[in-house]
């Protein structure tokens, strides 16, 4: 499980003493900071551009105004189209079909972004791959933990790795509609595993995959009581999108700096960073945060009910 519940009350007082530190941290000049993930789908897509703020800064990030953007499809090695972006909001640029009804992107290709803002330029480079399509979503029983824990039932989906070594996914999922967006959520996967070196390709997921599409929450209005994943009623939606290995390796990345557990662990953690970028500014002087992503999807949801239990065999 992601989060686990208290299982003994600590007896006893704990003495201490605490003094106040103040940090001062020197500001850094704000860079680019890039929201870029495209997707194989019909409807408009979104780049977003801001600058980035000290990190003591709560305040709202600056949308870049004026910039250039647009990405530029490679079919093979050739130039097949340029899709340009144009500015919408503050820091937003968008892009729309000329005909609604179409999608986004080819599978196979390459995409360019091209950046420029007050005459400097960024790119970035993407490969829109394919993706394996869900074959189905199935809940099960599990035995709970003695007197701390109910038995409950979880959910997972059934979806096997594309053939070849090196595909890298990023699968999400709702539940009753609500994303599960919380840090220790995000589900990425290598080929069918959860990183390089394991004989994994073109099988199906493994379990511990296929069960991160379950939340696992405890309620603060009832002592922090266990809630169950999921109740007959409930609905699930779980997506697969293929992103490429800069990609995978960037959510790894953001996996490591923000699902912390705290606690006196923390003491041995690695400090804070930014994560990895593929943005490269083309003045070895400028620097720029954020990713570029293009991603094939594949979804399917599913209602909790009687026909979904799968019955796991002992």
């Amino acid at each position: 499980m992601k989060r686990l519940i208290f299982s003994f009350i600590i007896a006893g007082f704990l003495f201490g003493c605490e003094d106040n530190i103040h940090v001062d941290l020197a500001e850094a000049d704000p860079i680019l900071a890039v929201d870029a993930w495209l997707e194989h789908r019909t409807g408009e897509q979104q780049i977003i551009l801001q600058y980035t703020r000290p990190y003591f800064d709560n305040s709202i990030a600056e949308g870049i105004q004026g910039a250039s953007v647009r990405v530029l499809e490679v079919e093979g090695t050739s130039p097949k189209d340029t899709l340009v972006f144009t500015e919408t909001d503050e820091g937003v640029y968008t892009w729309s079909p000329e005909i609604a009804s179409d999608s986004f992107g080819t599978i196979g290709n390459l995409y360019v972004l091209e950046i420029i803002i007050d005459g400097k330029q960024f790119l970035s480079q993407s490969r829109l791959n394919a993706v394996p399509t869900i074959d189905s979503i199935t809940f099960r029983q599990e035995d709970g933990a003695q007197n701390f824990i109910p038995d409950f039932f979880a959910a997972e989906f059934w979806s096997r790795d594309l053939p070849g070594e090196g595909d890298t996914y990023w699968i999400k999922a709702w539940k009753n509609g609500e994303y599960l967006n919380q840090p220790a959520e995000i589900n990425i996967a290598y080929d069918a595993g959860f990183s390089q070196g394991a004989p994994v390709d073109n099988i199906l997921f493994i379990q511990p995959i296929r069960d991160l599409i379950n939340p696992f929450d405890e309620d603060p209005s009832d002592d922090f009581q266990f809630l169950p994943p999921y109740l007959k009623g409930d609905s699930v939606y779980v997506q697969i999108q293929s992103i490429n290995y800069d990609v995978w390796f960037f959510l790894t990345n953001v996996i490591d700096e923000t699902n912390r557990p705290g606690g006196f662990s923390e003491l041995f953690a690695t400090p804070l960073s930014n994560v990895h970028s593929n943005i490269v500014p083309q003045d070895q002087n400028e620097k720029a945060v954020g990713i570029f992503s293009v991603s094939a999807l594949h979804g399917m949801g599913r209602k909790f009910t009687d026909d979904a239990i799968r019955v796991v065999q002992p």
